[in-house]
C-alpha cells in the first residue's frame, strides 16, 4: 500500500516591505512521504519571498500555488500562473538536475531555484557550468542553519507571519522567529 501525503494548513500573513506587498494567504501543503519538514518549509519560504510577484507580474490577477513537486516531475514546487494559465514563475527547491531546470526555463518566464542543506555548495559547483545559458534563471542559497530552524515551525496547522525587509525574510509563528537571508548565486 502506498503512503499518502500528509496535509498541512498554513495561514501566512505576508508583509513584503521591500516590494510594498501585504496580503494573507491561506495555503494547503501536501507533504510527500519522502519529503522532510525542512524541505516543505523551504517551499513555504520560497512562496513568501515571491508572493509580491502576484501583484508585480500579474497585477493581482493570477494564481500563486504549490505544484505537485515531488509527486510529478513536470510540475514545480511553487508556481505563479497568470489569468490565462501561462506559467510566469517556476520555483524549484532543493538540488534539481540541470535538464529539468533548463526545461522549466523554456516553459516559464522566470525560474528560481532555492538550494538548501549542507550539500548545496557541492551541488552548485557541479552544476553551475551547465546552467550558464538560461537568461531567465536565478539560483538562491538558503543558509543551512536557517533552513534547519524552519523544521521547528512546521505544524499541521500554522499561523505564520512572513516579513520581508532589506532582502531578509523573518518567518514567525508568534513564539519563535527564523531569519532567512537568501544568498543569490546566479
Amino acid at each position: 500500500m502506498a503512503l499518502k501525503s500528509t496535509i498541512f494548513k498554513a495561514n501566512v500573513a505576508v508583509a513584503d516591505i521591500d516590494h510594498g506587498y501585504y496580503a494573507d494567504h491561506a495555503l494547503t501543503l501536501a507533504r510527500h512521504p519522502s519529503e522532510t519538514d525542512e524541505r516543505m518549509m523551504i517551499r513555504l519560504v520560497a512562496l513568501a519571498l515571491n508572493a509580491h510577484q502576484l501583484q508585480d507580474t500579474c497585477g493581482g490577477d493570477g494564481t500563486l500555488a504549490f505544484g505537485a513537486g515531488l509527486s510529478d516531475p513536470d510540475e514545480p514546487d511553487v508556481w505563479l500562473c497568470d489569468f490565462t494559465g501561462r506559467p510566469r514563475l517556476w520555483i524549484e527547491v532543493g538540488q534539481p538536475e540541470d535538464k529539468p531546470v533548463i526545461k522549466a526555463c523554456g516553459k516559464a518566464d522566470e525560474v528560481r531555484v532555492y538550494a538548501f542543506a549542507h550539500s548545496a555548495d557541492i551541488w552548485w559547483r557541479g552544476i553551475e557550468t551547465k546552467l550558464t545559458r538560461p537568461q531567465n534563471l536565478q539560483v538562491w542559497r538558503i543558509p543551512t542553519a536557517a533552513s534547519q530552524q524552519l523544521s521547528a515551525l512546521a505544524q499541521r496547522s500554522m499561523q505564520l507571519q512572513a516579513t520581508v525587509q532589506e532582502g531578509v525574510l523573518m518567518l514567525s509563528d508568534g513564539s519563535a522567529t527564523v531569519d532567512i537571508e537568501p544568498l543569490r548565486w546566479r
